[in-house]
């Protein structure tokens, strides 16, 4: 899983237990008999992208070792309503424990690779148009958002502050300007790393042009303008759009020529899809 070493997963997904159980799962301790086995069936309830088996499995592995999860539809392919996606076997105990960590997992990440597909495919005309994430994630849960936006078919931006140069707004008002900003930048990374500078307007674009920053993001700019600063730019410099993309207007971004399309709402606003456990008992 990109980003996410064994011992990170391991580590995340003994903390969703520890939360949710606490001392116990005491419904399920006082009325479930230890012998008892059964399976369970993850349903999709509505169409989308799956993302989180790695998840699930260590969920079920920290729990209980004897249960068994048989995964029908893999990360990344695209399921209906209806369709039975994985299938869990073992003591009814631990599946019942696991349940809800393990559909949070599920659930979220498949809505996290659903959003990034819906906006992929959108844009599917324009295939040197790359649409990537933000920084924008839930505290702790930035390795497996950005994995599930792989998935749906994305691409990663930053995935923290070490990985690039970015200069926003604030950098460039405390820096005093935007020029000033690139220029102790260079002078104080290596010469492999990039520099990106946020421009707002035109004359933050061609200052930026001037300093010969490696990529400019166009912030929060209609379709019309970025037409005029992608033409200003004449591929000087890389350009990525960003601010308020939506399904609605994210075909007019890609249209006007940007490079990178970057997208808060990959993650941050990815509504989570529907997926239910039924479990059956063994006889």
């Amino acid at each position: 899983m990109l980003l996410l070493t064994k011992h990170s997963l391991t580590e995340i997904v003994r903390l969703a237990i520890d939360e949710d159980l606490g001392t116990g799962d005491i419904t399920t301790n006082v009325t479930i008999p230890a012998h008892l086995t059964g399976t369970g069936r993850f349903i999709s309830k509505s169409s989308g992208i799956i993302c989180g088996w790695p998840l699930v499995q260590e969920v079920f592995a920290q729990l209980d070792p004897h249960i068994k999860l048989e995964i029908f539809f893999e990360d990344g392919t695209s399921t209906r309503a209806g369709d039975t996606l994985a299938v869990v076997s073992g003591p009814v105990r631990g599946i019942l424990s696991g349940e809800r960590v393990a559909l949070n997992f599920l659930q979220h990440l498949s809505g996290v690779a659903t959003r990034t597909n819906t906006l992929v495919n959108l844009i599917s005309e324009f295939p040197h148009v790359r649409l990537v994430d933000t920084r924008k994630t839930l505290p702790g849960f930035r390795a497996l958002d950005k994995y599930a936006v792989r998935v749906g078919g994305g691409h990663n931006h930053r995935y923290n502050l070490t990985d690039a140069v970015l200069i926003k707004d604030n950098h460039i008002s405390a820096a005093g300007s935007l020029r000033k900003a690139v220029e102790s930048a260079r002078a104080n990374i290596p010469h492999t790393m990039k520099i990106e500078v946020e421009a707002e307007s035109e004359t933050q674009v061609r200052e930026a042009l001037e300093v010969g920053v490696d990529i400019i993001m166009l912030d929060n700019m209609k379709s019309e303008k970025m037409k005029s600063m992608v033409k200003l730019i004449n591929k000087r410099a890389l350009i990525e759009a960003s601010g308020n993309v939506s399904e609605e207007n994210i075909k007019k971004i890609a249209a006007t020529g940007v490079d990178v399309i970057s997208a808060g709402s990959l993650t941050h606003s990815a509504q989570a899809l529907d997926i239910s456990l039924k479990i059956d008992l063994h006889k």
